[in-house]
């Protein structure tokens, strides 16, 4: 099964092993939540963590968020994790620190005998890799195309720095984040991420130029740590009325060229042909997929 991630613009952590936000997460209007297992908990209470995060999946999953889970990335710990995400109620699993392909079909292997085990719908659990080192890069296209079941793409920003020696700054991040954005498109996967720390969240309006600038460049939604960042990946990854407007009277007017037989056409000024069209094609589907939280759609 080959998977196409829903429109997701944001996808808010919430530490798995504290209850508080935990249970204010339906509350932060987040298109996904995703419960964390990884770097937000202490090792002494992971244990705890992944024994909770299947109730807690379920009830969010009734409450009609959708459930991503980033799992731990070493082999000891990610395998009793995903024994326990498992579950219909957990849309995606994030695996962070993904180095290589082999790491992510071990991954994917290992869900499709749970899937089988258990009777959830084969490949209905897809996966959302972070890539978090400078040696990953050189191994982006085969990561890309590890698995079907990979449905996205981001650059770890924090981590990532770490590993390039470098300040999580725009222009330090902006080569590494393209060529993560850049491998995920020829591969048919979204590309998730923003140009920016991810622990910058106290200046706003900084952070709304920052998702406002990303998604010129391409990217569709992003991974955040605070709900008042929440409001403003909403706002700034979707198309504005005015643009959905222009894109729906872009095609119009091209398509009538191609009744007159003709290939370009004028609008407002501008010459429309081919490439210009498509672009307003892909704004339009962007919000064409009914696939938002509380939908029953899968990752598929």
């Amino acid at each position: 099964m080959e998977h196409k991630l829903p429109p997701w613009r944001s996808l808010l952590f919430v530490p798995a092993n504290v209850p508080d936000y935990i249970d204010k997460a339906h509350q932060r209007n987040a298109d996904a939540v995703v419960l964390d297992l990884e770097d937000s908990v202490p090792p002494g209470e992971k244990a705890a963590a992944r024994e909770r995060v299947a109730s807690v999946a379920e009830k969010l999953s009734a409450r009609g968020v959708d459930v991503v889970v980033r799992i731990n990335a070493s082999l000891r710990l990610a395998a009793p994790d995903l024994e326990a995400v498992a579950i219909p109620a957990v849309r995606a699993v994030c695996v962070p620190k993904v180095n290589g392909a082999a790491q992510l079909q071990w991954i994917s292997e290992a869900l499709g005998e749970l899937e089988v085990e258990r009777g959830i719908s084969q490949g209905g659990i897809c996966l959302i890799a972070m890539i978090e080192s400078v040696g990953a890069l050189s191994r982006l296209e085969e990561i890309a195309k590890s698995t079907r079941r990979l449905a996205a793409m981001t650059l770890g920003t924090e981590d990532f720095a770490v590993s390039a020696g470098i300040v999580p700054e725009a222009d330090a991040l902006l080569y590494p984040c393209q060529q993560v954005l850049f491998a995920a498109r020829a591969a048919g996967i979204t590309p998730l991420g923003f140009v920016g720390s991810i622990a910058q969240y106290r200046d706003l309006e900084a952070f709304r130029d920052t998702i406002r600038r990303s998604r010129q460049l391409g990217f569709r939604g992003a991974l955040c740590i605070h709900p008042a960042q929440v409001a403003i990946m909403n706002e700034e990854f979707a198309p504005s009325g005015e643009e959905l407007a222009e894109a729906s009277s872009i095609i119009e007017a091209y398509e009538q060229a191609l009744l007159a037989g003709r290939g370009s056409a004028e609008f407002n000024g501008r010459m429309l042909d081919a490439p210009v069209v498509a672009r307003a094609r892909e704004v339009l589907a962007s919000v064409a997929d009914e696939a938002l939280p509380g939908s029953t759609a899968g990752c598929d």
